[in-house]
């Protein structure tokens, strides 16, 4: 597993980091959440990414990753980067979301209960509010390193010049911003409209959510629609009227050139996201080891060709976000 700097810190960040927002909540078998977590520890992924809300019901994930942690990871704490995040709505009444200091701090607090610790490596705030001032907010995340429990903060889905002001109100009070966590695939490119620049001048890592699109950039679809997939479901994430003809006839033709690279689909995807080294990490879900094992593998080739490239941009073509 190669390792990679955040942005100008000193912290280094696996390549391929889990998330554990759609496989560790309650309806899910605790032993498969084990067995993925010791896996991924075993291949090299250092980082296990959660937020307050994650589930279903909001909150299990990092309650049911405190357990995993107490049994298999306590003497690895230190060998762990371990991130949350508040912001979105987790639970009822006024003060359940968003981002003011009550908010935010009440949150933290929450989450490292669930997960039995006294602090976390990465405090996200994991969607800007645009009725409570940025000041209030970073200054919250500021709270949390000053209080001990956090090590360093990063924000989430903010657009450029948010992050900017976000890095200069965190700079003034003596906390930088370690890394920022946008959502960032073949299909939606949207990061290189302007953050990737700003996250480069300002040295602030980053961190590719959602970098296979919600299960489109993988073997799943190449044949259609399966019944039991996330997009025959209507996912609010991966609904079927996002499946056009061009659409899967764009994934095919990805899958042609992976293959001609001798990846998977899913594998070329990640690389993809990693080309350049300009993204600190891709950040990846699993529901079984052996899809763990298959994307972690997408490190062993992460050079592309410039005809290679040229070949995905085409495919792509309109099909972009």
């Amino acid at each position: 597993m190669p390792y990679r700097r955040t942005g100008r810190s000193g912290l280094l960040l696996p390549a391929v980091s889990l998330g554990l927002w759609h496989n560790f909540g309650d309806a899910q078998p605790a032993e498969r959440q084990g067995a993925i977590l010791r896996r991924a520890f075993d291949l090299g992924v250092t980082h296990f990414d959660l937020a307050n809300n994650y589930g279903p019901p909001p909150g299990s994930a990092e309650t049911n990753f405190g357990r995993h942690l107490a049994r298999d990871f306590r003497a690895h704490r230190d060998e762990l980067v371990i991130s949350t995040k508040a912001g979105y709505g987790m639970w009822d009444g006024p003060y359940g979301e968003w981002g003011s200091r009550k908010h935010v701090l009440s949150s933290l607090d929450a989450s490292l209960r669930r997960m039995g610790l006294d602090s976390v490596d990465v405090f996200y705030h994991h969607r800007p509010d645009p009725q409570t001032p940025i000041e209030e907010t970073m200054g919250a995340l500021a709270s949390a390193v000053a209080q001990g429990k956090a090590y360093y903060v990063g924000v989430s889905n903010y657009s450029p010049a948010q992050t900017r002001e976000a890095a200069r109100v965190l700079d003034g009070l003596g906390v930088p911003l370690l890394i920022h966590q946008p959502r960032y695939n073949m299909f939606d490119r949207e990061a290189e409209d302007g953050l990737l620049d700003v996250l480069d001048e300002v040295g602030v890592g980053s961190i590719a959510f959602s970098p296979l699109a919600q299960g489109l950039l993988t073997d799943r679809y190449l044949d259609g629609v399966p019944a039991d997939s996330r997009a025959a479901g209507d996912s609010p994430f991966l609904s079927t009227g996002r499946l056009t003809e061009d659409v899967l006839a764009t994934v095919r033709a990805l899958d042609a050139v992976a293959r001609e690279r001798g990846q998977t689909l899913a594998q070329m995807a990640l690389a993809w996201i990693l080309r350049g080294g300009r993204v600190t990490s891709a950040l990846i879900g699993a529901s079984s080891v052996r899809q763990l094992e298959d994307n972690v593998a997408a490190v062993q080739h992460l050079d592309f060709a410039p005809e290679e490239l040229a070949r995905i941009d085409a495919a792509l073509g309109s099909s972009r976000a």
